[in-house]
């Protein structure tokens, strides 16, 4: 791999060009699970932002950590390398290199890593790390949403298959955890729940698309009682079972004649239960400004939920565009653009982290 990477940066090395003190270029990689992706930046403006999938994990049912990283060794090279392409800009224009430190796939977090200090050691730049979590919050800064960023400060719930947690963001530097998961996040209970009910790897998207089609009050149920602004959906996810189990007894054809209603009854339960606890952290802080994050603000029914609210409660809500729901670069490019600023620069003794607090 190594050798791939220094082949890679000294192929077309020419004298590094003075560039001027307001043009800052940075080269970001994410890779902390299953989607290796390269983005450029010129300052806070994305020239690409290139993301190389995984579909073999779909056969497993889930993400099977050897084989993601393997990908990742497959895929580094070309997708940095058409980033830099569709941006138009030069290896030795680079300013710096930002990656995702964690959390992660510690495999796949380590190709990232390893690519990026290499490259940023022979380039002579600094090297920059970046919390995943943090890179998903601040993806509203990139400037082709739909909405200007939010102002500080804001809540942030960050939704996805490893995560659920609700963050007072006070600036680019400051942010603090008030709530979180204590047990699943709320992208492992879609995908298990609709594992349960037959479908593919990753179930979170079909669960939505069926939703659409179904009766959200045919079937209740059970939210778990959870003080404060914590979170907990295994139980979500046994109650699921259970009723399965129970309906399947005097019925073996239930799901599949059901499974429009089951899924838009179960989405419509998880919405509610981050809809009352994001209502609760409004009232808790006073902050009305809500900006969600991860894979599963792709959802619909949050996305509506939102929405709603926004007109009823008088909350300023800002959704993502597709594109930065799901893991990519540019979210990593815009927090290194501000750590580029304040001169926040890691050595290249930094390590990943699969575990890492926010």
């Amino acid at each position: 791999m190594y050798l791939k990477i220094f082949s890679f940066v000294y192929s077309t090395i020419v004298p590094l060009q003075i560039m001027s003190l307001e043009t800052i270029y940075i080269l970001a990689i994410e890779s902390s699970c299953d989607d290796t992706s390269a983005s450029v930046f010129k300052n806070d403006e994305k020239l690409s932002n290139i993301i190389a999938t995984q579909s073999v994990h779909e056969d497993y049912g889930g993400v099977v950590p050897e084989l993601a990283s393997r990908a990742h060794q497959k895929n580094i090279v070309p997708v940095v390398d058409q980033a830099l392409k569709k941006a138009n800009v030069k290896k030795e224009n680079i300013s710096a290199i930002a990656f995702t430190k964690g959390p992660g796939l510690l495999g796949s977090l380590l190709v990232g890593s390893s690519f990026a200090k290499s490259l940023a050691f022979a380039l002579d730049i600094p090297l920059i790390e970046v919390h995943h979590m943090q890179a998903h919050i601040f993806s509203h800064f990139i400037k082709d949403n739909e909405k200007p960023a939010p102002e500080f400060p804001f809540l942030a719930l960050t939704i996805s298959g490893g995560h659920t947690q609700i963050v007072k963001v006070n600036n680019h530097f400051n942010l603090e955890v008030i709530g979180e998961t204590l047990d699943d996040a709320v992208g492992e209970a879609f995908d298990k729940s609709g594992k349960m009910l037959g479908l593919d790897y990753p179930a979170g998207p079909i669960v939505d698309k069926l939703a659409k089609e179904g009766n959200p009050e045919k079937f209740k149920f059970s939210k778990p009682k959870v003080k404060d602004l914590d979170f907990s959906f295994s139980g979500l996810k046994t109650a699921v079972l259970y009723f399965l189990r129970k309906e399947e007894k005097s019925n073996p054809n239930f799901i599949k004649e059901n499974i429009e209603d089951i899924c838009a009854s179960f989405q419509k339960t998880v919405v509610n239960i981050l809809m009352d606890k994001l209502d609760m952290a409004v009232k808790k802080t006073g902050i009305n400004r809500i900006a969600i994050g991860g894979g599963v603000s792709a959802n619909s029914g949050i996305r509506n939920a939102l929405k709603v609210s926004e007109k009823e409660k008088n909350w300023d809500c800002y959704i993502p565009k597709f594109e930065y729901c799901l893991d990519n670069a540019a979210m990593i490019a815009i927090v290194a653009y501000y750590k580029y600023l304040n001169k926040d620069f890691s050595d290249l003794s930094v390590t990943s982290k699969a575990r890492f607090q926010l």
